[in-house]
């Protein structure tokens, strides 16, 4: 197999920051890029001349997007699985469908991750306020409540404490497919980016540590501030997970660090790359992003060492207005993701900061 030359042109389904810094990646190799994505601004088309502002279910203009494209990306997980199979029919996607499938339901994302011998939270499904109580009975109080589809950043979820309280949080989810997740006891929240080739080559940067405020990520520290076996056995996990899904390119593996035995059990994946790889731009060799266009390209996959600790920080709505202030500080950079109005909870930017690996951080 021969990879993608420079000149080739990639289809990025998605036009949010991170389809943006895709096709910025992609520009760095020489690559073009073209965007479909329904709405009518997005943070994407600045930095590109090909856009398709269209549905993901209008045939038509999926038939000429394809034809103008050499392979196809997306930049997040809910696209439409018949639009992604129907355009593998034309041009390469990557990652295909079946990931897809699996990771848009949470409830076959954890039966997919248990059947690899891989811990999780107890979970169980339910369609009913009273099927919900009897995962509860399994999985044990305090739980949450999420919808199986489309929910992140704490949305489509509910907690419960108490019996009391179930029907009420069943009810405010909207939804008959529901998944029921125990709590786990833990000190921390890792991700894990790895990446695959066409070519089957595996890797991955090492863990990242997650914090997050209002359920929202709010900063991510690499490496993770946990010890050399569970780093290893963190990738050793995600890489397990990749060659399952005979994937190609960056999948995001989230993982609950806790005090007890099994030590890792994996909270959900991503396929794509994902915001607690950001720091990847200026910490490695080969960023995040240029790594899934290698991948989806063909190409050899880029060095992942880093050259140092690397804090990663979100700005989320009004922190976008401290900017200046940013720029001022010799050791940010900052990346702004070109969006005009900064609401509460959006992601507007972040900024990392590089330090020497031999220095303790304070977060």
């Amino acid at each position: 197999m021969t990879g993608l030359s420079p000149g080739a042109t990639i289809g990025i389904l998605g036009g949010g920051q991170l389809g943006r810094m895709l096709a910025m990646a992609a520009a760095q190799l020489g690559f073009r890029s073209h965007i479909y994505c329904p709405d009518h601004k997005f943070p994407a088309d600045q930095v590109t001349d090909l856009v398709t502002r269209a549905a993901y279910e209008d045939k038509d203009s999926l038939e000429a997007f394809a034809a103008s494209v050499d392979v196809i990306t997306y930049e997040f997980e809910n696209i439409p699985v018949e639009t992604v199979g129907w355009l593998a029919g034309k041009v390469p996607v990557f990652p295909d469908a079946r990931v897809l499938e699996v990771s848009q339901d949470r409830l076959q994302e954890k039966g997919f991750i248990n059947a690899l011998g891989i811990a999780t939270a107890p979970y169980a499904g339910a369609g009913t306020a009273e099927e919900a109580l009897s995962a509860l009975e399994k999985t044990g109080y305090p739980a949450v409540l999420k919808t199986r589809r489309f929910g992140y950043d704490g949305k489509g979820q509910a907690i419960v404490r108490s019996e009391g309280e179930v029907k009420a949080a069943f009810d405010s989810l909207g939804s008959d497919k529901i998944i029921v997740e125990g709590f786990v006891n833990f000190d921390m929240e890792i991700s894990v980016l790895v990446a695959r080739g066409r070519d089957g080559e595996v890797k991955s940067f090492l863990p990242a540590e997650n914090i997050h405020t209002n359920h929202i990520l709010d900063v991510s520290i690499c490496p993770a501030r946990i010890g050399q076996n569970l780093l290893d056995e963190a990738v050793a996990l995600a890489e397990k997970i990749v060659a399952e899904l005979n994937y190609v390119g960056v999948l995001a593996v989230e993982l609950f660090v806790s005090p007890e035995e099994p030590r890792l059990r994996v909270n959900e994946i991503a396929p794509r790359v994902h915001n607690s790889g950001h720091w990847s731009i200026e910490a490695c060799p080969t960023s995040q992003f240029e790594q899934h266009i290698r991948a989806i390209c063909g190409l050899p996959l880029g060095d992942t060492r880093l050259y140092g600790q690397a804090v990663m920080k979100n700005l989320i709505g009004d922190d976008i207005l401290d900017m200046k202030h940013l720029l001022a500080d010799p050791d940010a950079n900052v990346h702004h993701y070109g969006k005009l109005e900064a609401r509460p909870g959006r992601k507007m930017g972040h900024v990392t900061r590089l330090y020497p690996l031999d220095v303790k951080i304070d977060i």
